[in-house]
């Protein structure tokens, strides 16, 4: 066996896989706990805003909370007040009330859903690419270790095992890298998805409370 050494090309590739690996789990654990928070925050601003006895008290309720909701319902609030006030005078705020409020509000719903897709693509990407990568090694690491068979002249079990069990750890690596990363891309998709219907249906909920007070807050 002497003469038989690890390809720094087949380490390389093991240490780049650990490091999507620790990419990818960081990004999971970041994504569950914002999860969790985001649902929290929404669902006690929806409690606060759908017990609210006017829109002036929800309008307070929006901007003393936090979440995509409440942020969305501020921006919505703060839109009404400059329809009040005349406003600034551009093609954003161009039209009659209505299409004011719906533009201001589908669009502070696209910024919201920036923010919860952040970091999806990273995971989708090392879940595409993590089992080529350590096919890449595999490969790698079979054609580095028939290279130094044939320099021992060897092709005995106890030369041939190492080499290439430590080549085809390169290959099951890259898979248990890439079904976590995939999974929670899915799953985070899917999130993204409920909550931009969500907001969809509080968006209309709002903006049908306005057209019924006039477009007044008070």
């Amino acid at each position: 066996m002497q003469g038989i050494t690890t390809s720094p090309i087949v380490a390389g590739t093991l240490w780049l896989l650990v490091f999507f690996s620790v990419v990818s789990w960081t990004l999971i654990v970041v994504k569950v706990w914002t999860q969790w928070r985001l649902s929290r925050e929404n669902r006690q601003f929806c409690q606060a805003f759908w017990n609210a006895k006017g829109l002036g008290e929800a309008e307070k309720s929006a901007a003393a909370s936090a979440g995509p909701l409440a942020r969305l319902a501020d921006v919505g609030f703060k839109t009404l007040r400059g329809l009040r006030q005349g406003g600034e005078q551009n093609l954003q705020h161009s039209g009659d009330q209505q299409d004011i409020l719906e533009r201001s509000l589908r669009s502070q719903a696209q910024k919201e859903l920036h923010r919860l897709e952040s970091g999806l693509m990273i995971l989708a990407s090392i879940g595409s690419t993590a089992p080529f990568v350590g096919l890449f090694g595999t490969v790698w690491g079979i054609m580095h270790a028939l290279s130094d068979i044939s320099k021992t002249g060897s092709a005995g079990l106890d030369v041939v095992a190492g080499p290439i069990g430590e080549a085809l750890i390169a290959t099951a690596i890259g898979i248990a890298t890439a079904i976590p990363a995939v999974l929670a891309y899915n799953y985070g998709l899917r999130r993204v998805k409920l909550y931009a219907a969500e907001m969809e249906h509080f968006a209309t909920d709002l903006l049908h409370l306005a057209m019924k007070s006039g477009f007044r807050v008070e």
